[in-house]
């Protein structure tokens, strides 16, 4: 087990009723999952985000903590949230990073892994304009 260690867990969706397809706007939801995995205490302290679409416009967001919180997750404890995004195109991705302090004053980086946000496959049923 690694002293300094959080794992993120990704579920993204697809918000049709508060999208508008036809003007370019799509919405996303995410729910992240944080579970600290490693020996120590730590504190989320802020985040980074890279949200990317399907025209290769990027952007990077930055702020402390998450939805107004900066959780202290002991080892083995969870703490999830959900966000959203907008992109201009129906598909695109996200991946960042979460910097945290772990309670011997440690500093370290937990990654956020690369997940895909789609409109096109949100439930199949679905069609877009």
């Amino acid at each position: 087990m690694l002293k300094y260690q959080f794992q993120v867990e990704v579920r993204p969706q697809f918000l049709l009723e508060q999208s508008a397809p036809e003007q370019g706007l799509f919405v996303f939801a995410y729910t992240i999952k944080i579970t600290n995995v490693g020996s120590v205490p730590a504190q989320l302290i802020s985040r980074t985000w890279n949200v990317n679409d399907a025209n290769g416009h990027t952007e990077r967001i930055k702020g402390l903590g998450v939805v107004g919180q900066q959780p202290l997750l002991k080892t083995g404890e969870t703490f999830e949230y959900t966000s959203g995004t907008r992109l201009r195109t129906p598909t695109g991705t996200m991946h960042g990073s979460f910097f945290c302090v772990a309670q011997d004053g440690e500093k370290f980086d937990a990654d956020i892994p690369m997940f895909v946000l789609d409109a096109l496959s949100a439930g199949g049923e679905r069609t877009l304009h």
